[in-house]
């Protein structure tokens, strides 16, 4: 048993931690938010971007996965500081980095997103997400630390809440019978990356010392639109279907004078008018990790989401 440390518990930080725990791996969890400790999890509060505090709290670890994730609206001021931070940590505890990406740095792309297409992102956020990957390859290539990035494209699935496009703006209102309304062009092909095999990628990472200092995809099914989601979910919950628009860009802009977070998304737009896919057949066969099945994704999330509104009505 060897201590593994996660860093944020947002749905990807939680699926990791427990995957790890359910292979009785000594898991620590550190994030901003106080939590009480459970069964084969200990919860550590602190702020990662906390040098000296962050070094103490990963002594001793194998394997740091860095799932946090600053504020979306302050990524361009507090990504760089924080992964900073993070690397600092893994250097002086010699630990492997197994640091959890996204597919903004490539920006804009003809085709399907391949792991060695060169980062063109022209937004801030897609800049800086470009800049963070390149720093922690370099600094494996430099023999610094080690390091392996795993990349996922929107994330769907039991516990994904307010980061999801396909989370609290829609499953419930699936549930209830309700519209949905959905960023972008309901019917332009999209990948839905599931969270539990964000959480297996990055494990089967950590332990393949060959994916080291390299960028993976995580393993992701067909890209399928907005709407063909839409009509799973319905299926999957036993409802019956419900109308799928595309949210207004004129609401969007006015909602967007008040919070950042809306603001933000005019950057991300590019990803929801047009085809984003992501290629992930190398990962697939690297690791031998297929994505978990259509059907069982859809069960799942649906189950989890109907306990969750039945815990809060």
């Amino acid at each position: 048993m060897s201590l593994q440390v996660v860093l944020g518990y947002g749905p990807a930080g939680a699926a990791t931690a427990a995957l790890l725990a359910g292979q009785e791996e000594r898991v620590r969890v550190i994030g901003r938010s106080p939590r009480e400790s459970e069964p084969g999890i200990e919860h550590v509060s602190l702020d990662a971007a906390d040098q000296a505090a962050l070094i103490e709290a990963t002594k001793g670890a194998t394997a740091v996965y860095s799932c946090a994730s600053p504020p979306y609206h302050r990524w361009a001021t507090d990504w760089p500081p924080l992964q900073a931070s993070i690397c600092a940590a893994a250097e002086a505890n010699d630990a492997l980095l197994v640091s959890l990406g996204n597919l903004y740095g490539y920006g804009p792309v003809d085709g399907p997103l391949t792991e060695n297409l060169p980062f063109a992102a022209t937004g801030t956020k897609g800049r800086v997400r470009a800049l963070l990957s390149e720093q922690l390859l370099a600094m494996h290539d430099e023999g610094r630390i080690r390091a392996v990035e795993v990349r996922a494209s929107d994330f769907f699935g039991p516990g994904v809440t307010e980061g999801g496009h396909l989370a609290a703006r829609v499953v419930p209102n699936v549930l209830r019978g309700r519209k949905v309304q959905v960023l972008g062009d309901p019917d332009a092909p999209h990948s839905w990356t599931y969270i539990s095999d964000v959480a297996r990628t990055l494990v089967a990472a950590a332990r393949e010392e060959k994916a080291w200092g390299k960028a993976w995809h995580v393993p992701t099914g067909p890209p399928r639109s907005a709407r063909v989601m839409v009509a799973l979910l319905c299926e999957a919950a036993g409802v019956p279907p419900v109308a799928v628009q595309r949210l207004s860009p004129t609401l969007l802009r006015a909602a967007g004078l008040v919070s950042p977070m809306v603001r933000e998304l005019r950057e991300v737009r590019y990803q929801f008018d047009r085809p984003f896919v992501l290629d992930s057949r190398a990962a697939q066969e690297f690791f031998g990790i297929e994505p978990t099945r259509e059907k069982d994704q859809f069960a799942a999330t649906v189950a989890w989401w109907r306990d969750r509104l039945a815990t809060v009505s």
